[in-house]
């Protein structure tokens, strides 16, 4: 093979990394969520979620780490058997990592139900300015197409329901130590969990930015029972 071949084909594998690198979707932290879905953020501050990495550190939920056979005086915010399902994209492009923590991937936040947003994010914003200005609608399939997550439920039973005997059809190491062999109140339901706004966010009013499908399984019903929030946001 010529020198000149071996060039190409090199600078085809590079250029194939680079763009695919380009494509991935990446976590960016919900700070740049928050900018526009301020009352969700808020809301999402008070939950189960928002907190999900103080339960991780010493002295916290002593009497439940007891029952689960975790050691409560243990610092836990650092085991990688742990973090994965108290942060956001843990493993993945732009996901948390202990090494390099990020405060704004800290808890189960946003893009842990709505998907890594490098894509999507700019098409709310775009999709927002074009509707603000001339009422213009967007499908709602171009999230879908650039990585928006409208079927989380999944996401949701990697976490709660990652123990064996669960049903669960993606159990797998390492298991999660609260199950209802340790206590009850363990049990996971995603269709009553999911209206729970102890556990998720309030849900507000949207301006009607995006038609059609895919819609989230209780996208309609939210949105029926929805408050009016500080800034109307372009979709959740």
């Amino acid at each position: 093979m010529s020198h000149r071949m071996t060039f190409a084909l090199a600078a085809a594998a590079l250029f194939a990394v680079i763009s695919g690198s380009a494509a991935a979707q990446s976590f960016e932290g919900r700070k740049k969520c928050s900018s526009c879905h301020k009352s969700q953020a808020e809301s999402w501050g008070d939950t189960a979620h928002a907190k999900a990495m103080d339960s991780l550190k010493p002295g916290t939920k002593e009497e439940a780490k007891k029952k689960a056979k975790l050691d409560p005086k243990k610092d836990y915010t650092k085991d990688k058997d742990c973090v994965g399902c108290h942060v956001d994209g843990w493993g993945k492009e732009g996901g948390y990592t202990v090494d390099d923590p990020s405060k704004f991937l800290t808890g189960v936040g946003c893009e842990s139900c709505h998907g890594p947003g490098s894509k999507y994010r700019g098409i709310h914003r775009k999709s927002g300015a074009a509707f603000e200005k001339s009422k213009k609608t967007t499908p709602r399939s171009t999230l879908a197409e650039a990585g928006q997550d409208f079927a989380f439920e999944e996401t949701c039973n990697a976490c709660h329901m990652n123990y064996e005997g669960s049903g669960w059809k993606g159990v797998k190491k390492p298991y999660t130590p609260y199950h209802p062999g340790v206590d009850k109140k363990y049990t996971f339901n995603f269709d009553k969990y999911v209206k729970d706004v102890k556990a998720m966010h309030e849900h507000y009013k949207l301006d009607g930015t995006f038609t059609g499908d895919p819609k989230y399984k209780y996208h309609d019903d939210f949105k029926s029972k929805a408050k009016f929030g500080e800034k109307t946001a372009v979709e959740d």
